[in-house]
């Protein structure tokens, strides 16, 4: 159970998709102007990764080597597929706000990648774990970008208003510019925290 929660919690924060890893920053750019996007997106990768992890995981002793990566872009393909037929049922306003975001997530390099280093390698209870953690990680970093965006940009939080009339939205936060500077902070602070850590890390072992 300790080494399922290890792989877990690795994506959350040491290894966060975004923050730490760089990667899929395209949608971290593009739909995170408010919270509900930035959710929405986060979720449906959360899904998409984990499911992707145990379909990869389940067949990796039957696919050739030579055909993997067509084998995985038609997996993940599929599992989008799935989740836009259900937003476009179901949450039509979302579905509409996420537009051509929502197909790119078939090429999001966290997928292709946690499929190749990850689940193609180990059983389907450590891929779904990694799966899951990667996706948690992934919308804990959508969620806080869209927070804060739409709070400075629009003084609101899921569309419920937080400051008052007093308040001037920095419309500059819910435009792309404003995002990639949020998103060059929120990199810079994470590293710095990662670095603290190994720092009092290896003091302990020297002590």
């Amino acid at each position: 159970m300790k080494e399922l929660w290890n792989i877990y919690k690795k994506g959350i924060f040491v290894e966060n998709p975004i923050f730490v890893l760089a990667l899929s920053l395209c949608p971290a750019l593009a739909v995170t102007a408010t919270a509900a996007n930035a959710l929405t997106m986060g979720l449906s990768v959360l899904f998409v990764i984990t499911a992707n992890n145990c379909s990869v995981s389940l067949t990796r002793k039957v696919v050739n080597p030579k055909v993997r990566v067509p084998v995985y872009i038609t997996s993940i393909a599929t599992i989008v597929t799935l989740v836009q037929l259900l937003l476009q049922a179901y949450f039509p306003l979302l579905y509409k706000e996420l537009g051509i975001y929502l197909a790119l997530v078939v090429v999001f390099a966290i997928i292709l990648a946690r499929a190749e280093v990850f689940a193609a390698k180990n059983p389907i209870i450590p891929s779904f774990f990694d799966g899951l953690g990667m996706g948690s990680g992934f919308t804990i970093a959508m969620l806080s970008i869209g927070i804060v965006r739409e709070l400075l940009g629009m003084g609101s939080i899921f569309g419920v208003q937080i400051l008052g009339a007093w308040y001037n939205p920095a419309l500059i936060m819910i435009l792309p510019a404003g995002g990639f500077i949020l998103i060059g902070y929120m990199v810079a602070g994470c590293k710095m925290i990662l670095d603290n850590m190994a720092k009092r890390q290896a003091e302990r072992g020297e002590a």
